[in-house]
């Protein structure tokens, strides 16, 4: 396993992140899986073996029973190993009007409720689950720099987040001097590369890094779903969980087909192994989260971490799945290209004239 510094901090984390979505299986949860307790723990214990050192969860998962396993799942011993990452914005227990988003009442109740929930003292690193548009940046950063003078939490991230929600808010902390975010935790995959267009460059150009969730696109880049197939059961698509939303599909079943054929070039590889180290691979992505329905699932995933894709394999992904150039970006490639930085580069580079 491969420790990566995470953005412009200390805080070193395992290129693999152990999800846990799938603990609990209350409310619409149950269609991602259902672990229990004991599961939980079988997992935990997989993951530090094969040295993950970090657990994500959100108070939201299964309306808190996520968190309540974590904190009956890790004793002391486990604990000590593991940094904790929980996420805030949604909705738990209480539906009222301010019981939501990003202000300061909900952030600070939020933040106690997860801590009773998990059964520790400190969140080592705190997110953003979603932006909120209705609460100034300066009350989101003052309450969450509360949070960290407190020692309630180590540090802060943001999910979901847009390209100008993230300048607004490092901005507003560099002004203010308040906690600054080391992390946006995002949706990035083979099938959906929008995140290349902003998200990508801020993580090189300001160290805010990618921590990718649902890397496998909710099990469609697994290689389970085939162009022309019958589609598997049990599955989160089985179910109706709607995310990711596929635009479209002919163009899903090309990566897969090429995730497929690169598999076949590594001994014992499987595209989903494939898929992930693509991800490890690119720039400005940190970590990524993997969760499993069951045992077999997580075990193939964690061998990810340890398989590197050679040149002319990422050349075969990229090709099959490479998204076109936007405006100003198109512009920028013909007429900019002699003044590039790193941080322009992530998504130019590929369609600079050789």
């Amino acid at each position: 396993m491969e420790y990566r510094l995470l953005g412009r901090s200390g805080l070193k984390v395992s290129s693999l992140i152990l999800g846990t979505m799938t603990f609990g299986g209350k409310g619409a949860f149950a269609k991602t899986g259902n672990t229990d307790l004991d599961g939980a723990r079988r997992q935990i214990d997989m993951a530090l073996d094969a040295g993950v050192n970090m657990l994500d969860t959100a108070d939201i998962y299964s309306d808190g029973v996520s968190e309540e396993i974590i904190g009956e799942a890790l004793d002391a011993a486990r604990r000590d190993r593991l940094l904790l990452a929980t996420k805030a914005r949604f909705p738990t227990g209480s539906k009222g009007p301010n019981e939501r988003g990003l202000s300061r009442h909900h952030l600070i109740r939020a933040c106690e409720a997860s801590l009773k929930r998990l059964k520790t003292d400190h969140i080592d690193l705190y997110w953003c689950h979603e932006w909120d548009g209705e609460t100034p940046v300066e009350e989101m950063l003052a309450a969450l720099d509360h949070l960290q003078q407190s020692g309630k939490i180590g540090y802060i991230g943001v999910s979901n987040f847009s390209g100008w929600h993230i300048m607004k808010m490092l901005n507003a902390a560099e002004r203010n001097g308040t906690v600054r975010p080391i992390a946006q935790q995002i949706h990035y995959t083979l099938q959906a590369r929008e995140a290349e267009y902003e998200l990508l460059p801020i993580a090189v150009d300001q160290g805010v890094d990618a921590v990718i969730w649902s890397p496998l696109a909710g099990g469609l880049l697994t290689g389970k779903y085939r162009r022309g197939k019958p589609e598997p059961e049990d599955t989160r698509k089985a179910a109706h969980w709607d995310e990711p939303p596929v635009r479209d599909v002919e163009a899903l079943y090309d990566i897969v087909e090429v995730l497929i054929e690169v598999a076949t070039h590594y001994d014992g590889a499987t595209p989903a192994q494939v898929a992930l180290a693509w991800l490890l691979g690119r720039s400005g992505v940190a970590s990524v989260v993997i969760g499993a329905r069951n045992n077999e699932q997580l075990a193939d995933n964690l061998k990810s971490a340890s398989l590197t894709l050679n040149a002319e394999d990422i050349a075969k992904l990229e090709d099959v799945s490479r998204p076109p150039l936007l405006y100003p970006y198109w512009h920028q490639c013909s007429t900019a290209s002699d003044r590039l930085s790193a941080a322009d580069l992530t998504l130019l580079k590929p369609f600079l004239k050789k």
